[in-house]
């Protein structure tokens, strides 16, 4: 993982197309801004693992809600 350290008003470049800035900072809370293709969808994690879980869910035809390995913990070597 990458880490960054960024002020209010600061950005951060992923590729040629997507900007991430930094648009305010409070006590224990960070908003930011996303700037991406509208062809790339933009989730938060746990919206994109509910979206996930109801794919998988509706492909195998089950009534309850599947657990998902949790992202990014996986170790590359």
């Amino acid at each position: 993982m990458l880490v960054l350290t960024r002020k209010r008003d600061e950005s951060i470049i992923i590729g040629d197309d997507i900007e991430i800035m930094v648009v305010d900072i409070n006590a224990n809370e960070v908003r930011i801004g996303i700037s991406a293709p509208r062809e790339l969808s933009v989730h938060r994690k746990e919206v994109y693992e509910a979206i996930l879980r109801e794919n998988i869910a509706a492909k195998l035809s089950l009534k309850q809600p599947i657990k998902l390995p949790k992202l990014g913990t996986q170790k590359k070597d």
